[in-house]
């Protein structure tokens, strides 16, 4: 039995090679415009992970320096005045904010209790909302994470002064 091919009878009959050869094409096109975009995609992932990565390590190592750097603060309030300690303690002070590490609590600034610990609260009329009168122990952010906050003293309005909206 000796069969040949269809032949294309132009309506609804099989393709000719050339069309046959561009379905085909077509099919492969596709196929590699999928295969890019997955590797893409790949690649970005791999990039934001290293990132996190990176992020996760300098974290750790920061909050374990946090201890070393409140030994430094200690140190430098009681003005020990050793030329060393201070130059240990400014070149890792330098050191750790090129990483990224930033100091939270300032004297002055607006009570925020997701970057602040109040330990003691002293009211006044003098004040229209809380405010951080002292630092007791500085806090630490890097970006957007808070290692740790900063422990301070708040002065504020006297209680039913803020609730009611009363100015002072």
């Amino acid at each position: 039995m000796n069969r040949e091919p269809p032949r294309n009878t132009g309506s609804g009959g099989p393709r000719t090679e050339a069309e046959q050869l561009r379905a085909r094409l077509a099919e492969l096109t596709a196929d590699l415009q999928r295969v890019k975009a997955e590797y893409d995609n790949y690649r970005k992932r791999v990039r934001r992970d290293r990132l996190a990565v990176r992020e996760i390590a300098v974290v750790n190592v920061l909050t374990g320096l946090l201890p070393v750097l409140d030994a430094a603060d200690e140190a430098q309030a009681r003005g020990d005045g050793d030329p060393g300690t201070e130059a240990v303690a400014r070149v890792l002070g330098n050191r750790l904010a090129a990483l990224g590490l930033q100091s939270v609590g300032e004297p002055g600034e607006p009570f925020d209790p997701t970057a602040h610990e109040a330990l003691t609260y002293t009211p006044s009329d003098a004040v229209t909302r809380p405010v951080c009168t002292s630092v007791l122990r500085h806090g630490y952010r890097v970006g957007d994470r808070l290692l740790r906050p900063a422990q301070v003293s708040v002065t504020g309005p006297p209680a039913g002064h803020e609730a009611t909206g009363a100015a002072v």
